[in-house]
């Protein structure tokens, strides 16, 4: 599949070196923390919502989900579609509640309804969760590449690697926003060109594409049986109704965009924005692998024998576009990537100097906590490098995998906090702190009793109970934290005195705030 040709890596060289110039470009506005970390509040809301579309379309999705598609169906959109139902209700709570109760940090919230304990917490949970995605995401991103272009992997992880850590480290929270504009708008382009190909180069045309994808059941949501073991509409369904509230309601990559909008109606209308493109976007990579499907089962074009799912798009886009548009597809994927790497490293620093460096040192300048947001930016970068680079030389297996499962334990729960925050004056501190225990608990039996490991030549379960092993899909462990977190913690909160909150921690201040407006 390395047959790329000279114009196409040209193209792709090009918008490695721009994204360069974006971070150089913005590197002189970079005079303060505030800047730096949250922009300069001048930002215009579509911008904004480009940059939440950016973010949140990574270069996994970008290739998974053709890859699912391609293999099954579109179940795996069930959960995107959840997140407009979901939004519809809270936005108009969530916007207003962050730009007013916290200075840049989300877990900042945390801290004001329950205490330093469920800061940490949740704080630490986004690093250890991010830590392991950024890793993964360059991993796969430049797997994928070198099946494309050739390139050695460990090559392609530096090179692309450092050159996300000079745009953020560079470019602040600005020159990441407006360096996912360009990239959110390049990924749209070539996914709708490939579509395009797909759909119109086959006998029949589109119409044809459509009809054999339906009776083909490419494109469906199902099973739809009322099962949690197995991946069903219903888990995906479930589970989209919690991603909803953990990426809009308690992840700082999206919640620090809240803050660098001119106002709350500024920010809401980037949250829509970002909401509106993301889940036509996802659907139009759903689309991409079930035409994938049967443009290679029609005879209008064929595999290499032994190529697997996750490898079709990929070929596709080497052997099937013109010179000159594969290179910007390709580029396409490496902005993908991009957009979702430089929000995170930044997202990590903010963190990393407001809940940490700030209270370790609270007299700090300004041009201390700038250094500090600097340094963590390079950290974070090169420790992503070094987690890609590990997955490499192991292939992807070995004790890092394990590692990650074990962060999973520890950063249960998130949204259950979020929830019980918010919709509960009653819920306090102590009752949270033992519905954390509950779900940790609960969360290391069901992760140490469905993961597996490689041991001998043979896969093994990390823990083995039998039938007292977590029965249920994986997806629907996240929930389950969630909810007892939410349950156990609001029980255990009558057992200790009702709690006494300052203005605008619940969402009933915001709907007295609204009753009064209305009036």
């Amino acid at each position: 599949m390395n047959n790329i040709h000279w114009v196409d890596l040209g193209i792709v060289l090009i918008s490695v070196l721009f994204t360069l110039g974006v971070g150089i470009y913005f590197s002189k506005r970079q005079g303060s923390s505030d800047n730096y970390l949250a922009g300069s509040k001048k930002i215009p809301s579509w911008a904004i919502g480009l940059s939440i579309f950016a973010t949140l379309i990574s270069s996994v999705t970008f290739l998974a989900y053709p890859s699912a598609a391609y293999k099954g169906n579109w179940i795996l959109l069930v959960q995107g579609l959840m997140v407009p139902i979901v939004l519809v209700f809270l936005i108009w709570i969530i916007v207003p509640l962050f730009r007013k109760m916290i200075r840049l940090s989300t877990y900042e919230y945390f801290e004001r309804r329950f205490g330093f304990l469920a800061r940490i917490y949740s704080s630490l949970a986004f690093i250890l969760t991010h830590f392991s995605k950024m890793g993964t995401v360059l991993y796969l991103i430049s797997l994928a590449l070198y099946s494309m272009t050739g390139i050695d992997v460990i090559w392609i992880i530096w090179v692309l690697g450092i050159t996300i850590v000079l745009l953020t480290l560079l470019g602040g929270m600005e020159g990441v926003i407006w360096m996912d504009v360009i990239q959110g708008v390049l990924l749209i382009g070539g996914g709708l060109f490939c579509a395009g190909i797909l759909l119109f180069r086959p006998e029949g045309g589109a119409m044809s594409v459509f009809t054999e994808a339906i009776t083909t059941k490419k494109i469906g949501f199902g099973p739809y049986d009322f099962n949690f073991a197995q991946l069903t509409f219903w888990v995906m369904a479930i589970n989209g109704v919690f991603y909803a509230l953990q990426k809009y309601g308690t992840d700082q990559t999206i919640v620090q965009r809240y803050l660098t909008a001119r106002n709350d109606k500024e920010a809401k209308k980037a949250a829509y924005i970002g909401v509106g493109l993301s889940v036509p976007v996802w659907a139009l990579f759903m689309l991409i692998g079930s035409a994938l499907y049967i443009f290679y089962n029609s005879g209008t074009a064929f595999l290499p024998e032994g190529i697997n799912a996750d490898q079709v798009f990929p070929h596709f886009i080497i052997n099937e576009l013109p010179v000159g548009v594969t290179g910007l597809v390709i580029a396409a994927l490496v902005a993908a990537a991009i957009s979702s790497l430089d929000s995170d490293m930044n997202c990590l620093a903010a963190i990393g100097v407001e809940d940490y460096y700030q209270r370790l040192k609270p007299k700090c300048t300004d041009k201390q906590r700038l250094n500090a947001g600097r340094i963590l930016v390079v950290f974070s970068g090169l420790a992503s490098i070094a987690v890609a680079s590990l997955y490499a030389v192991w292939e992807g297996e070995g004790v890092l995998g394990v590692v990650f499962e074990l962060y999973a334990i520890f950063s249960a729960g998130i949204v259950g906090i979020f929830l019980l925050g918010l919709f509960s004056k009653r819920a306090n501190k102590q009752g949270l702190y033992i519905g954390l225990l509950v779900c940790v608990l609960f969360t290391a039996y069901a992760v140490l009793t469905s993961t597996s490991i490689e041991v001998g030549g043979s896969k093994r379960m990390i823990l083995d109970l039998g039938s007292l092993n977590f029965p249920h899909h994986k997806y629907m462990l996240g929930v389950y934290s969630h909810l007892i977190v939410l349950i156990v913690g609001y029980v255990a909160s009558l057992f200790f005195p009702k709690p006494q909150l300052e203005s605008g921690l619940t969402v009933f201040d915001y709907r007295k705030q609204k009753t009064v407006i209305s009036k």
